[in-house]
């Protein structure tokens, strides 16, 4: 199955169809009058929908196994069709299309089993995904936003030349996957004042996103967080949580990083671990939902 475990959890839902045609006004007459000799055909049909859903895993050999919270299943009868509308819903890392468009097929399929004793010009059609909602590209503004963008790396053993940066490259590489154009990209030591220096000349010139890696952990030389606290106006815990929350979930150690996440004026500021994984799921915790930042801070200018 696709490796889902960079994913983030949000509420998805999707509504698929069915449509099941069939031959005679008088098999629309025995199904609403629920004479059809197997059974009730729409309440069968929606037990059957019901399981399809819920066991769409089992059955799909590259869906991954998910909490389902909520379905519904509808249905509208037209002259000589039967229109099937069915709404999954969950809160997890992946969505709920197949899950949906399953359970419209098995109730389709369900209807036909039981129509064709008495109908046999029972066919079925039109099995589609409607829509869909929840997911990383609901939130994603970034290509709306035009920012300028900086990715600054902190570590006196990438900036004296004796390690390759690796874990800068891969914040600009998902950020340029999500729409971002990464503009300034440098490397600087563990140093306070060239932390500040660089961040205070980014600020000036009004870079809007700055994103720093290294320097949050607790050796002698992590001193990012206090090179930037002191110049934050506004710091944002519920962002530093969820970065924090998001590593936990996959290595124990995540509890002992210290990012920190604020604006300077309207510039904001994020202060990631040096690791290659640490700042690689770090953007994967708060991107692209954290852009939406940028919508509501006052005087944000969307055409510069």
């Amino acid at each position: 199955m696709v490796d889902i475990t960079h994913k983030i959890i949000t509420q998805r839902t999707a509504t698929a169809q069915a449509i099941v045609k069939v031959g005679s006004a008088a098999t629309i007459e025995a199904i609403k009058n629920k004479t059809v000799p197997k059974g009730d055909v729409l309440e069968v049909a929606r037990t059957a929908g019901l399981f399809a859903v819920k066991n769409t895993s089992n059955a799909i050999p590259d869906c991954h196994p998910l909490p389902i919270e909520y379905t519904a299943i509808a249905y509208d009868i037209q002259e000589m069709e039967i229109h099937i509308e069915i709404t999954v819903k969950t809160i997890y890392k992946t969505g709920v299309e197949v899950e949906a468009m399953h359970g419209a097929s098995i109730v389709a399929l369900t209807m036909y089993d039981m129509l064709k004793p008495i109908d046999k010009n029972v066919e079925i059609s039109t099995i589609k995904l409607l829509h869909k909602k929840g997911g990383k590209s609901d939130f994603n503004d970034a290509k709306s936003l035009n920012l300028d963008v900086a990715v600054i790396v902190c570590s006196d053993s990438v900036s004296n030349g004796k390690k390759e940066d690796k874990a800068g490259k891969v914040i600009t590489s998902k950020l340029n996957t999500l729409g971002l154009k990464v503009s300034n990209y440098s490397i600087i030591p563990d140093e306070i004042t060239d932390i500040q220096k660089t961040v205070n000349t980014l600020k000036d010139g009004k870079t809007d996103l700055v994103i720093l890696t290294g320097g949050t952990g607790l050796s002698n030389r992590d001193v990012t967080p206090e090179a930037l606290i002191p110049l934050l106006d506004r710091r944002i815990p519920g962002i530093e949580e969820a970065i924090r929350s998001y590593g936990q979930e996959r290595t124990p150690y995540a509890m002992l990083s210290r990012s920190v996440v604020g604006f300077i004026g309207t510039t904001l500021v994020i202060a990631l671990p040096g690791s290659t994984n640490g700042a690689s799921e770090s953007i994967d915790a708060i991107f692209p939902s954290v852009l939406h930042l940028f919508k509501i801070i006052n005087g944000f200018n969307h055409g510069k």
